[in-house]
């Protein structure tokens, strides 16, 4: 069966394959240089579908510290600042 090589440097790996083996998408894969021209691609066991990914945002709602931001007391701004005039 042949493939062909992306502008990006991937490969797919057939559908005929991907169905006789139960591959699937983001499953991890080893490739292994064996000669000149020759490669021997393993792949690994895929997640467990029951395994839930966390998102970032369920990270940062997680957070046990609420209300953390407390405006600072400056007794200046960037209003205090002269304008800088180039001559």
């Amino acid at each position: 069966m042949t493939t062909i090589l992306s502008a990006n440097g991937l490969l797919e790996i057939p559908e005929v394959f991907r169905q006789a083996d139960a591959l699937k998408a983001g499953q991890r894969c080893e490739i292994e240089r064996v000669g000149q021209g020759g490669y021997r691609v393993r792949v690994g066991e895929a997640a467990a579908p029951d395994e839930p990914r966390e998102r970032l945002i369920d990270v940062l709602r997680s957070c046990p510290v609420k209300d953390f931001f407390t405006p600072m007391d400056r007794s200046e701004t960037t209003d205090d600042l002269k304008s800088m005039r180039f001559a």
